[in-house]
């Protein structure tokens, strides 16, 4: 599998093109990582795996997504996303993005 550069960073804010809802990225991950039997159930448009998936907090929702890079684009108007873990793994929004939170161990 050949690996390209991720179009998206952690923090950014995202619109799925399909599904029509916005949310921001709180993991990447370089390739698909889920399982064979996740991808045949539920990916059904069958995205490349060897390009970049993502961990999409979804706004106005409890739940997260795994996106393929192709159905994401950026957010035309970026807004806080409300979702309960966005405090979580964010501190402030600036406008455009998030910035991470900062973790003391």
């Amino acid at each position: 599998m050949t690996e390209h550069e991720a179009k998206f960073q952690v923090g950014d804010v995202v619109q799925h093109e399909l599904f029509d809802y916005l949310g921001v990225v709180f993991d990447v991950d370089a390739v698909f990582s889920g399982s064979e039997e996740w991808y045949e159930n539920v990916a059904r448009s069958r995205p490349p795996k060897n390009k970049p998936w993502y961990h999409v907090l979804v706004d106005q929702a409890v739940h997260t997504t795994y996106v393929a890079e192709r159905h994401l684009v950026s957010a035309t108007e970026p807004q806080p996303i409300q979702h309960p873990l966005t405090g979580h793994y964010f501190g402030e929004f600036n406008g455009k993005r998030y910035t991470l939170r900062r973790r003391l161990n």
